[in-house]
């Protein structure tokens, strides 16, 4: 089926998700949808299955007609189906409960087991693949759930299939599989998008390509054979971006460092990392989503197992358990990239929010005063610029880049020395970007060492005294920064699609 996104365009507060980007796709291919973390990818996913609705433009189907989704299910009676990244199914269910759970075959006003087996084995065999449908999903391996997932899709007859980031949980083997399954689909007539960041895997089972940068499409369905990975990287990164002059100290190298990594290993799939960061130094990590950055910095404040190597903080080597321990023995602060979830307690009030991390600090006999904690709010509004109606007002009303102030608020308001800082600003508006990146330079200016890890090469040219590019759970080299786009954007992009890693 022949289906056209044209000219979309999602307009969120302060944010242009989608600038009039195009996404054609054709039966019978499989088509790469690739782009940094925030160009635009998951928008433009969402409204091609109804979960929403376009400011601007259409979506056409393959009999010429405007499809209007006013949710998922639209999207799948058009014979669109997709699969998350997160797995969407009951794990108590069996696989035939799950596969036709969006269809469920009744007889006589109830569920008809039989035919409801027959559907879930007819699905699997299209995909090649024997399951037991009366097993619990509980009971199958990642794969097995991940073709269980594209199963479901099928049993609502979707002649589009939109697989995101489908082997980010999968090994090599199950990876091949995988493909395997996506190729048969593909020669049955069905139109597969891909979206990865594994170009390797993109050049491997991809026919034809659109690239999103800015929520632009800046590659339209072309042949994949038409570009090299160094091309795709280009497109992806290699947009021409003012860099932000910033009034900056210089660091001093010979000083001890305040964060040392030494050839960690965990067990997410990194191996030998190595790094240090001084105090006043913005160190970047910097790689497309899928490298590992965030799972990187999860282990060393003890969300992730650390398996080899050791941790120093100013000197001394140190096993952290947790953020807590981080914090109150190490001084060292954590600005989580998922704000909503771990960033901010949205049903609870700035105050609470930003004096979580000093309770101990302002309790009076196992109590802590609202007037200190409204104290904390009155001094970080005024050096953050937040914009609040009171201290009192819920952290979930205000804007995304005042969510971000307040989580960052609730680690200075605790005196940290160390902070990690992940995706500072993604869905933030260009001015309080701007204002974000004057305060971390400023915080790196007052002493602060400073992890950054960002999708965005602009901002990490803008911030970063050095970028550490990461590919595949490595680093696979550094980059000493001189602020200039042209030749750090340059130099990044070599080290992401080379071959080698450093030592």
């Amino acid at each position: 089926m022949t289906v056209t996104a044209e000219k979309l365009v999602k307009v969120f507060p302060g944010v242009r998700a989608l600038d009039e980007a195009t996404l054609r796709l054709s039966p019978g291919t499989v088509h790469a949808l690739l782009g940094e973390n925030g160009a635009g990818k998951s928008t433009l996913i969402k409204i091609m299955t109804g979960v929403l609705r376009p400011d601007g433009g259409r979506i056409v189907l393959a009999d010429g007609t405007e499809a209007h989704f006013s949710g998922p299910h639209d999207a799948q009676r058009a014979g669109i189906g997709v699969v998350h990244q997160e797995r969407n199914l009951i794990p108590a269910f069996s696989v035939a409960e799950n596969i036709a759970l969006q269809a469920v075959p009744r007889k006589f006003g109830f569920v008809d087991r039989n035919a409801m087996r027959a559907l879930a084995e007819k699905c699997l065999g299209q995909l090649d693949v024997r399951l037991d449908v009366d097993r619990p999903v509980a009971e199958l391996s990642v794969a097995q759930m991940q073709l269980v997932e594209i199963a479901k899709a099928l049993a609502v007859d979707s002649q589009v299939l939109l697989l995101d980031e489908p082997t980010a949980s999968l090994t090599s083997d199950e990876s091949d599989r995988l493909f395997a399954v996506m190729r048969a689909l593909r020669d049955q007539g069905h139109a597969i998008v891909l979206v990865s960041h594994k170009l390797d895997e993109v050049f491997a089972i991809a026919d034809t390509v659109t690239v999103l940068r800015d929520g632009r499409s800046v590659a339209e369905a072309q042949p994949l054979t038409d570009f090299r990975t160094d091309d795709i990287v280009n497109l992806m990164v290699g947009r021409a971006h003012a860099v932000l002059e910033l009034d900056r100290k210089p660091v001093d190298r010979t000083t001890a460092p305040a964060l040392e990594l030494d050839t960690i290993s965990t067990d997410q799939g990194h191996r030998d990392v190595s790094l240090a960061v001084r105090p006043g130094e913005i160190v970047g990590l910097y790689g497309l989503v899928g490298a590992g950055r965030s799972e990187l910095a999860r282990a060393v404040l003890g969300l992730d197992k650390i398996t080899a190597g050791s941790i120093r903080v100013h000197g001394e080597r140190v096993r952290i358990r947790d953020v807590g321990e981080a914090l109150r023995r190490h001084r060292m602060g954590y600005v989580t990239e998922n704000r909503k979830e771990e960033g901010v307690f949205l049903e609870q009030p700035i105050s609470r929010n930003i004096a979580v991390t000093v309770w101990r600090r302002l309790a009076r006999l196992g109590l802590v005063r609202a007037r200190d904690e409204n104290a904390l709010v009155a001094t970080y509004q005024e050096r953050l610029g937040m914009r609040l109606s009171g201290p009192g007002q819920l952290a979930g009303q205000l804007s995304g880049g005042n969510q971000q102030k307040v989580s960052l608020a609730k680690w200075l308001a605790a005196d940290c020395d160390i902070l990690v800082i992940d995706e500072p600003t993604v869905g933030i508006d260009v001015r309080t970007k701007a204002a974000f990146h004057e305060l971390i330079v400023g915080l790196a200016g007052d002493g602060l060492a400073i992890l950054l890890i960002s999708s965005d090469l602009p901002e990490m040219v803008t911030l970063a005294d050095r970028v550490l590019v990461m590919r595949d759970h490595q680093l696979v080299g550094e980059v000493d920064n001189d602020h200039s786009y042209e030749r750090t954007s340059q130099a990044v992009g070599r080290l992401l699609h080379s071959t080698g890693r450093i030592s």
